[in-house]
């Protein structure tokens, strides 16, 4: 079993510690996995536009978020 699969079964816990855990480590997660995913659409070439669109965020909300850690995008 995968770890994301665990935190996600801990995350319906009865426990309410075990799920509020398991619930930051899956958000942590999912902030982590979101932020590869724009790096790797900005080296792409995606505009802001386009991964705003992905995310079903506006253009304002996605850039301000990631701009400023964002390598330069080459070209």
């Amino acid at each position: 079993m995968t770890q994301a699969t665990e935190l996600a079964t801990a995350a319906g816990s009865a426990d309410p510690r075990v799920g509020l855990r398991a619930a930051l480590a899956l958000r942590r997660l999912a902030e982590q996995l979101e932020r590869l995913q724009v790096e790797n659409a900005r080296h792409q070439g995606w505009s802001w536009q386009e991964i705003a669109a992905a995310l079903d965020v506006t253009k304002q909300a996605v850039h301000k978020k990631y701009s400023a850690t964002m390598p330069p995008q080459e070209g």
